[in-house]
């Protein structure tokens, strides 16, 4: 696979680039965690126990995450270590993301690390991410087996929902890459657990936009990069016509859980998941108005805010988050760990392949 020669990397480059990583995986975990607490309710039962305007604030206390912040950060160590494996000369991406969640799969089977497991690396070793958090069927059965799912073969070619979509979001802070090798990657990664064409192509251009947002355009310019790169690819007319409806609705009039709603959030679909998190993304007065909205519909709102996280957060970095929310994330450290880990791979790689590296992502 080619990639764009390297960037040259200063200081404030770097900076921004580090803050935008863990914007990016934060907003998406906080959003993940916010929704998960009314994922199965209604508006009309958020309203009843949080009031009108449904859940403002998260609960005190710890906020858990779910599957998808846990796949999420397996998918970014997984392309720390495709990095790494291209000193060899040999690499693949699409196989060392397969790898990772296949790892990722482990722990969701197994009581807690297994030592004897050399291909762990330090994010394997958490005991934290020992814990099933309603995982999505498909990525359950797809990871069933080490058979890699490819477009040709894709695990689960009927799968539809959104299981995919949210852990492809990192996919798109390879910001040295062309935005339609992004976009290869997002769907060939999407089909070794979601074959449905809509699933991987909403996987495809959550990526891209991500890629854009965290090179500094705008979300919708981001977005409409998307669209011209699925309009070629066989499949592409609901995750389209969902994106396109999702950019026209921002000139409609005020934003309301209604409109939401009728974007795609009220179902466990992938395109529509994504087309109501690229609007919540766009109206949002700031990072918590537009994981408010995300959060209060009657669909699986740890879905669609965490897209709406991953998104906001690659666009305006960590510091935009509310702290408050931060503060009770579950596995924090973590997240601001392995976020770093990859924005030093992606910035000084030269300089940072060293044994102990190696030992923390190891390539064999």
């Amino acid at each position: 696979m080619t990639t764009t020669a390297a960037a040259v990397w200063g200081r404030t480059e770097q900076q921004d680039f580090r803050s935008r990583v863990r914007g990016c995986l934060l907003g998406a975990a906080v959003g993940d965690a916010v929704g998960a607490g009314v994922h199965e309710r209604t508006l009309k039962e958020i309203r009843a126990e949080h009031g009108e305007a449904g859940l403002a604030e998260p609960p005190d206390g710890t906020l858990p995450v779910t599957a998808a912040t846990q796949m999420s950060l397996f998918t970014l160590d997984g392309l720390i270590r495709a990095h790494v494996r291209r000193d060899t000369g040999v690499w693949h991406p699409p196989s060392d993301v397969h790898r990772a969640h296949l790892r990722w799969a482990a722990t969701q089977r197994d009581w807690g690390p297994d030592e004897r497991r050399r291909d762990n690396g330090w994010l394997g070793r958490q005991e934290w991410l020992y814990a099933r958090r309603r995982p999505a069927r498909a990525c359950l059965t797809g990871l069933g087996d080490e058979r890699l799912g490819t477009l040709d073969q894709p695990k689960n070619p009927d799968a539809e929902d959104s299981g995919a979509l949210a852990r492809s979001a990192p996919l798109g802070l390879l910001v040295g890459w062309e935005p339609q090798l992004v976009c290869q990657l997002a769907v060939e990664c999407a089909a070794q657990t979601h074959g449905a064409p809509a699933a991987t192509l909403a996987a495809g251009a959550l990526a891209v936009t991500v890629h854009g947002v965290a090179r500094g355009a705008s979300v919708e310019a981001a977005a409409g990069t998307a669209l011209g790169l699925l309009a070629a690819r066989p499949g592409h007319e609901p995750v389209t016509e969902a994106l396109t409806r999702a950019l026209a609705a921002v000139r409609e009039g005020v934003p309301d859980a209604d409109r939401v709603t009728a974007l795609g959030a009220g179902e466990d679909r992938a395109e529509g998941q994504l087309a109501a998190a690229v609007y919540c993304a766009l109206v949002g007065e700031d990072v918590r108005h537009g994981l408010r909205l995300a959060v209060n519909h009657d669909g699986p709102s740890a879905v669609t805010a965490a897209v709406t996280g991953a998104l906001l957060g690659a666009q305006h970095g960590e510091t935009a988050l509310p702290p408050a929310w931060l503060a009770a994330l579950e596995g924090r450290a973590t997240l601001l760990e392995l976020s770093d880990d990859f924005a030093m791979e992606l910035t000084q790689s030269s300089t940072l392949h060293t044994p102990t590296w190696h030992t923390r992502y190891p390539t064999s």
